[in-house]
C-alpha cells in the first residue's frame, strides 16, 4: 500500500515532545505498588486533561500479588532473589534439600513459554520428575514461568528456583489464572514459593545442590483485592461512531519501567492528541485505554475491561491493538511482529510503508500481553513493538527476553531512561497511527478472512496426519472448504458494506475463539500458550501415548472435532444468510 494523502496529514502531526514529558515523569516513578499505579492513573488523567481530552476513569477492585521481599539462605548467607508475582507467600520460609534439574533453555525463553525443555536427560515424565523433586526444592535455568511452577508443584516440590540467564534478576510471574480470579480459577493458585536468582548464584547453587545441601526460600508478597484506576479516552467517528478500534497497552511497570511500559504509555497519549484533534476525519471511534494490574496481576485491568464491557466490545468492536514497549534503543525490526491471520497484511503494510526496508515477521500471537478479548473473539494486532535485530542482539550478548524492544534491562531495575530513544518512538507511534487509520477509516473493514481460513486448513492438515487416523477429519475438512468458499464469494460480491462489516465481526466471534481458545466466551484461558485450534492439538499428542492415555486422547479429540464442526458450521449458516448480490 502507499500512504494517502489523508493518512499523511494523520502522520505529519505526530511529535515525541508531549509523550516524552510522560515518559521523564514516569522514569523517576516505580509503578508497580498499587497506591502508586493509581498516582501515575492521575499523572495519565492529568496529561489529557491538560490537551483538552476527555477521559472516563474506572475504577474496578482488582486482584494483586505483590512481591516485597524475596532471599535464599545457604550456607548461613544470604543469596539476593526476587520473588515472581503470584509466588506463594512464605516470609518465615521453606527449607529443602536442594536438586538441580537440567534445562533446555532455548525453551525457557521467559515466563510466557512453554516448559518441553524440562523433558529429557533422564526426565521423560510426571512420575519421572516427581521422583526427582518431591520433598525437594529444584534449582534450574530459566525463568518462573507459570506452566513450570504448576509442572513442578504437581510433581510435590516444596519450592522452586530459576537461574536467570543473566547477570541481573528479573521480576516476572508464576500464575495461570489469567486476570481476577473466580472460584473455579482458586485451586490454581501456586502454592509453593517461587524465587529467580541471577546466573551467578544460580550456578553456585546447581553446584551445591549436586553435593547434597539444604536452602531456606523465603517470599513476602502483599496480596489481595486493590482499588485501581483505567483511564479511558473515547474518540468519536465522524459517520459511525458507534463501532470502535480498542487501543490499549499497560501503565504499571516493574519498578520505572521506561521502556516497558512508559513508551508505550506515552505513545498511547500522543495518539489520542492526533486522533482528538483530528476526529471529524475518522469514521469509526478509537477507544484508547491504559491498563493496570498487568505485572502483578496478570492483565487484570484488561481482564476486568473484558468482563464489565463484554456486551459492548461483543456488538461494537471491530478490532483491537495492543501496544507494549515501544520507542527502545536499537529496535529497528520487526521480526517479531504478532497479528491474528486476517489482521496480518495491515501491520505488514503499515510497518513497511513508514519504515520501507524494514525487516518483518508475522507471528501468531502468544496467549499474553493483555490479549484478553480472544474469548469474546476480536481480531487483534501487535503485542511488543520493535525490537533489535538478531545480529545486534547476538553482537552484544543478550539473551532473548520478552519486551524492552530486546534490552535485557526488561523487568529489571535497569530498564530507566537511556533504554528509550526519541527516533525509534517516533518511527513506532506513526506503525500504530497508520494501522489504527486503516481500520477506522475504510468504507468497507480490512480483514482478510480468506488468510485465516487458509491457517486453519493448514492446521487442519497437520492435525489430520498427526493423528494418523486416530480421528475422522473428513467432516472438518468438507465445512471449512465450504465455508471458505462461501467467504470469498460474499466478500467479492456487491453485499452493502455494512452488511460486509457486520459480518467481519460476527466471523471473528466465531474464528477468533476456536483457533485461539477451550473454554467457552466471555471466559478466559490459562496463562499458557496454546496450539492453534486447541480443541483439536490433543491430535498432535496421540501418536506418543499408548493404553488407557491413548483412548482418552482419542475420546477427547472427537469431542474437539465436534466443536470445531459446529462452530464452522455456525459460520456457514451466516454466511448462507447474506444474499450474493
Amino acid at each position: 500500500m502507499t500512504v494517502t494523502d489523508l493518512e499523511k496529514r494523520f502522520l505529519d502531526e505526530v511529535r515525541v515532545e508531549t509523550a516524552w514529558k510522560l515518559i521523564e515523569l514516569f522514569s523517576m516513578k516505580p509503578r508497580w505498588r498499587p497506591q502508586d499505579v493509581n498516582a501515575a492513573a492521575d499523572d495519565i488523567t492529568s496529561a489529557l486533561s491538560a490537551l483538552g481530552i476527555p477521559v472516563q476513569v474506572c475504577e474496578p477492585d482488582l486482584y494483586l500479588s505483590v512481591p516485597l521481599e524475596a532471599s535464599i539462605a545457604l550456607d548461613g548467607a544470604a543469596i539476593r532473589a526476587k520473588a515472581p508475582s503470584s509466588s506463594f507467600s512464605a516470609p518465615d520460609g521453606v527449607s529443602g534439600e536442594l536438586v538441580h534439574l537440567e534445562a533446555n533453555r532455548s525453551n525457557l525463553r521467559s515466563y510466557t513459554r512453554d516448559i518441553d525443555g524440562l523433558f529429557g536427560g533422564g526426565i521423560h515424565t510426571m512420575a519421572d520428575l516427581s521422583e526427582r523433586v518431591r520433598g525437594k526444592i529444584p534449582v534450574l535455568s530459566g525463568f518462573g514461568n507459570p506452566a513450570l511452577t504448576s509442572l513442578i508443584e504437581q510433581a510435590g516440590g516444596l519450592g522452586l528456583i530459576v537461574a536467570n540467564p543473566g547477570a541481573d534478576v528479573h521480576w516476572g510471574t508464576c500464575t495461570t489464572i489469567w486476570g481476577n480470579p473466580g472460584l473455579a480459577d482458586l485451586a490454581r493458585k501456586p502454592r509453593i514459593p517461587v524465587a529467580a536468582v541471577s546466573a551467578p548464584d544460580g550456578e553456585r547453587l546447581m553446584r551445591r545442590a549436586d553435593e547434597t545441601c539444604g536452602v531456606v526460600i523465603r517470599t513476602t508478597l502483599q496480596e489481595g483485592w486493590f482499588p485501581q484506576k483505567i483511564p479511558v479516552v473515547t474518540i468519536p467517528g465522524a459517520s459511525e461512531p458507534d463501532d470502535f478500534i480498542l487501543l490499549h497497552g499497560h501503565y504499571d511497570s516493574w519498578d520505572v519501567g521506561v521502556g516497558d511500559n512508559a513508551t508505550g504509555d506515552a505513545t498511547l497519549l500522543e495518539l489520542a492528541r492526533v486522533l482528538w484533534n483530528n476526529r471529524l476525519q475518522l469514521r469509526r471511534s478509537v477507544k484508547i485505554a491504559w491498563w493496570p494490574g498487568h505485572s502483578t496481576g496478570r492483565y487484570a485491568g484488561s481482564t476486568w475491561f473484558a468482563d464489565n464491557f463484554a456486551q459492548e466490545l461483543d456488538h461494537h468492536c471491530v478490532a483491537q491493538i495492543n501496544c507494549d514497549s515501544p520507542g527502545c534503543r536499537w529496535a529497528t525490526s520487526y521480526h517479531h511482529t504478532s497479528a491474528f491471520s486476517e489482521c496480518a497484511h495491515i501491520a505488514t503494510t503499515s510497518i513497511r510503508d513508514v519504515v520501507p526496508d524494514a525487516d518483518i515477521g508475522i507471528e501468531r500471537p502468544h496467549q499474553a500481553g493483555d490479549y484478553s478479548f480472544n474469548n469474546i473473539g476480536l481480531s487483534s494486532l501487535y503485542m511488543l513493538s520493535s525490537t533489535m535485530p538478531d545480529a545486534l542482539r547476538k553482537e552484544k550478548g543478550y539473551y532473548d527476553v520478552s519486551g524492552c524492544g530486546g534490552n535485557i534491562a526488561w523487568h529489571t531495575e535497569n530498564d530507566t531512561m537511556e533504554i528509550a530513544d526519541p527516533d525509534v518512538l517516533l518511527t513506532d507511534m506513526k506503525i500504530y497511527l497508520l494501522s489504527v487509520l486503516r481500520i477506522a477509516m475504510p468504507e468497507v473493514l480490512p480483514f482478510r478472512w480468506t488468510d485465516t481460513v487458509s491457517e486453519i486448513k493448514h492446521t487442519l492438515r497437520n492435525y489430520d496426519q498427526m493423528a494418523n487416523g486416530a480421528g475422522d477429519f473428513t467432516a472438518a475438512h468438507n465445512a471449512t472448504a465450504k465455508f471458505g468458499k462461501l467467504i470469498e464469494g460474499v466478500f467479492s460480491s456487491d453485499c452493502p458494506p455494512t452488511r460486509k462489516n457486520r459480518l467481519s465481526m460476527d466471523l471473528a466471534r466465531i474464528l477468533v475463539p476456536i483457533n485461539f481458545t477451550r473454554l467457552p466466551r466471555f471466559e478466559h484461558d490459562p496463562a499458557v500458550t496454546a496450539k492453534p485450534l486447541p480443541v483439536l492439538s490433543v491430535a498432535s499428542e496421540i501418536s506418543k501415548l499408548d493404553g488407557n492415555l491413548r483412548h482418552c486422547a482419542v475420546t477427547d479429540l472427537m469431542r474437539g472435532l465436534n466443536r470445531y464442526c459446529a462452530a464452522i458450521n455456525d459460520g456457514i449458516r451466516l454466511l448462507e444468510s447474506i444474499p450474493s448480490t
